[in-house]
């Protein structure tokens, strides 16, 4: 079985100082340490998926290629420090336009990475950045660390790649 850490985007992987919704590649910045905690977690033996409300979309202000144009900047990026993101799962759903079963605080995006790619849940880990992305990592029985919005997710990283079970 595969061990994964699935991370929130916004607020965890990139900035979102200032803004709540990031799709122009203007407003994406990598926040500091992102590299370097990654790099430790895959060279830990962990997959990495990325998991993430994008909103924006069911509200029509931003569409899924903006979105999917970022996520290859950011691929693009990472790759450059020899990262490599296994999947990325978003929901585009708003609560206000419609109820549904993928955006987090639910668990189905994890749950589906967990089934697709054999993961060990119980050698597996989520971090984000709200109440409701621990929500689902606990959901899904993940061990989950809540920072705070842009935070250096370093430190978090070596208590992960430290963890025994």
């Amino acid at each position: 079985m595969v061990k994964a850490v699935f991370i929130d985007r916004d607020g965890v992987i990139n900035s979102d100082k200032g803004l709540y919704y990031i799709w122009r590649e203007a407003d994406f910045t990598i926040n500091d340490g992102v590299p370097q905690g990654l790099a430790l977690l895959q060279n830990s033996g962990f997959e990495i998926i990325l998991i993430s409300n994008q909103g924006g979309i069911g509200l029509g202000m931003y569409t899924r290629a903006q979105t999917e144009k970022l996520h290859e900047i950011l691929i693009q990026t990472l790759c450059k420090d020899g990262i490599s993101i296994r999947e990325i799962y978003y929901c585009t759903h708003h609560p206000k336009m419609s109820k549904c079963l993928c955006r987090k605080p639910q668990n189905i995006m994890i749950e589906k990475a967990i089934a697709r790619f054999n993961i060990d849940r119980t050698q597996s880990f989520l971090i984000g950045d709200s109440d409701r992305d621990i929500a689902a990592g606990n959901l899904s029985g993940l061990k989950s660390f809540q920072i705070k919005s842009n935070q250096n997710i370093v430190p978090i990283c070596k208590q992960i790649a430290a963890w025994q079970t």
